[in-house]
Parts: structure tokens; C-alpha cells; sequence
């Protein structure tokens, strides 16, 4: 059997979870992957079949997207031909995280694409929701990247089709450890945005890795990086708390390695919105903006010694074997269902 693995790359989430589930697809089947968006950070470590520019967001530097940008870079006609070409004859079914050229094309060419991505779950009535709820964000998460069925990770088993997140190895394994630092990732936010906020709170120090920047730095009690996923995943292992985006594989990490967590949603972005919600319900601190009048609160945050205890030990195993069962029954292979679980 053949799978494409559609992958977006908006963002490091989705491709590192990929990192994660690929090898135990390739255990048992051919699996060629597909890559659209131009945001991802880090390597996916498996050869590239096929790879688009897709329809990609644009972080901007002050908390959120910058909309301009996302519309200028945005071809339609570009997007519409990539999904008449990409051909999917040679794929048995395909896995989709949220990738809208495979998504679209399997719509159109009737093939059977399974979505498994962390937006499915906010498909879920039951998944937590911003105050002021978003209908076009809605329709944007629905329609992006359409399936006929998926399975969606999210902070809380929120409904049935829902798994908790998937700690990639490198974090896995590991014995977290409490130094004297705290790490910050704000990809949507300029450095000195950041720092201007951060340097006036003296007795902590901060490691920020930083898009926006190709060599390291200091300034006072601040050191900046560069981002690098090896020493991105050491770091985080490391340090007391963590101040990062409301995405979902970094704040996933940080309660799985049991570190005091601090998250900003981006603005313009419901799905950070969304996980802000989820993440306050389950007590973790949010603030939506970064700016002078959050000195105290962040210093106050320091101070807390709250940890939230969550149980993050999901099987790849369990979530691949329910996205294989299902294509099976669905298509009615039961014959193979005994061949082909792990």
C-alpha cells in the first residue's frame, strides 16, 4: 500500500509532527510526502516528493499576521493549477495535516484523504472557543484544507475523534531539568519588541529564539538565537518556563516536560485564539499583547510556582492504527485490517 503524507508548513508544528509519524508509516508501507507553505523553520528529514508554495499566512512583528503580506504573496491561479496537476493515482489514500493542495485535489479527483492535524479537532463543537466567535475563521478551518473524515490532536480529549498531542522523541525521552533561565519563542513578534519588555524585568534570564535574526546576541540579561531545533528541544528541556505563541506542539511540550507555561495568541489568528481558550480552561496564563503594562504580570508569572499536570503519553501507534482501520472499512479492505496493525 502507497500513502502521501500532505504536510503544512506554515509554521513548525505540523512538519515536526510529521518527523514523528512518518517513520512508523514506512515500517509497514510506501510513503511519499508532500510539502506546501513557506514558514516552517526546521528540516522534515525525509526526501521531499512533492512541494508547493500552497497558501501560507505571513507573520508579521507586532503579535500577529500581517494580512498585506499574506494577500500579496497569495497566486490563486498558481494554487489552482497545482491542484489540477498533482496526481494521485499512483497513492492508495492519503494522510492530510492540514495541507489545502493534496485536500483540494483528492475533493476533486475523489480519493480518499484522511485529515490527522491539530485544526481537525477545532472542527469539534466541544473544543474550546474564543468569547467572540470568528464565522469566517470557522468556514476558513473547515474550507482550507477539506476532508470527508480526520482524527484531530488538542490539549484535552475533547470529543471522540480527538487524541491527546503526540511528544515528538527528542522531547520524549528526556529528564527536564530547572536552570536559571527562561526560554521565549514569539515568532510574530520583532526582537525589539520583545526585548524592550523582557529587559526591564532584571532578575530573570531570558533566551529567546528568534526568527528574525541569523546569528546569536546578547543584551543584558537577554540572549537571542537563531532558530535551531536541536538547541530549540535542549533549551526547552532545560529551563524553568517557557513564554511562546498559543500554537500547539510548543505549549504541548512544555506541560508534557512539566514547565510553567505562559502563552500570547497571535492576533488575526483563530486557531492560536481557539488554543488560548483551551489552555486558560486548563489554567494556564494568557495575555494578549506584549507591551509595557505586562511587566508585572509576566514578573508575577515568574514568581508562580503552578505547574499544570497533564498525562501526554499518546501512542503515534494508537493514532496511526485508527487513521488505517478507518481507510480499510471504508474502503472495504477488512481483508487487509490483520496484515497491516501494528
Amino acid at each position: 500500500m502507497r500513502i502521501l503524507y500532505a504536510i503544512q508548513a506554515t509554521g513548525n508544528g505540523h512538519v515536526s509532527r510529521a518527523k514523528t509519524l512518518i517513520p512508523y508509516l514506512q515500517k509497514n508501507y510506501e510513503v511519499d510526502v508532500l510539502l506546501s507553505g513557506t514558514s516552517s523553520d526546521i528540516e522534515l528529514g525525509h526526501p521531499i516528493t512533492y512541494k508547493y508554495k500552497g497558501l501560507s499566512f505571513v507573520f508579521g512583528k507586532n503579535g500577529g499576521v500581517n494580512f498585506w503580506q499574506t494577500i500579496r504573496q497569495i497566486n490563486f491561479w498558481r494554487f489552482v493549477r497545482d491542484v489540477k496537476q498533482l496526481s494521485l493515482k499512483d497513492y492508495d489514500f492519503v494522510i492530510n495535516d492540514f495541507e489545502p493542495v493534496s485536500a483540494w485535489a483528492c475533493r476533486f479527483k475523489g480519493k480518499h484523504c484522511i485529515a490527522l492535524s491539530h485544526q481537525y479537532s477545532l472542527l469539534s463543537r466541544n473544543a474550546p472557543r474564543p468569547q467572540e466567535k470568528n464565522i469566517l475563521s470557522e468556514l476558513i478551518l473547515r474550507y482550507y484544507a477539506p476532508t470527508s473524515i480526520g482524527y484531530g490532536l488538542h490539549f484535552k480529549k475533547y470529543d471522540s475523534n480527538v487524541y491527546l498531542p503526540i511528544i515528538k522523541e527528542e522531547i520524549r525521552t528526556k529528564n527536564p531539568t530547572k536552570k536559571n533561565f527562561y526560554l521565549v519563542y514569539l515568532p510574530s513578534f520583532a526582537d525589539e519588541k520583545i526585548i524592550s519588555v523582557l529587559n526591564k524585568i532584571y532578575n530573570i534570564n531570558w533566551i529567546i529564539f528568534s526568527k528574525h535574526t541569523q546569528k546569536k546576541y546578547q543584551i543584558g540579561n537577554i540572549k537571542v538565537y537563531p532558530i535551531s531545533s536541536e538547541f530549540f528541544n535542549h533549551k526547552l528541556v532545560e529551563c524553568k518556563g517557557v513564554l511562546c505563541g498559543a500554537g500547539f506542539e510548543t505549549p504541548s511540550e512544555a506541560l508534557f516536560l512539566k514547565k510553567k507555561l505562559m502563552v500570547i495568541p497571535m492576533k488575526n489568528q483563530y486557531e492560536q485564539q481557539c488554543n488560548a481558550a483551551s489552555l486558560k480552561n486548563m489554567g494556564v496564563q494568557v495575555i494578549y499583547d506584549l507591551n509595557h503594562d505586562m511587566i508585572e504580570v509576566i514578573q508575577n508569572w515568574t514568581k508562580s510556582k503552578k505547574i499544570i499536570n497533564v498525562d501526554y503519553q499518546e501512542s503515534p501507534k494508537k493514532v496511526l492504527n485508527r487513521v488505517l482501520i478507518d481507510y480499510m472499512k471504508k474502503t472495504a479492505k477488512n481483508e487487509l485490517l490483520e496484515e497491516y496493525i501494528y
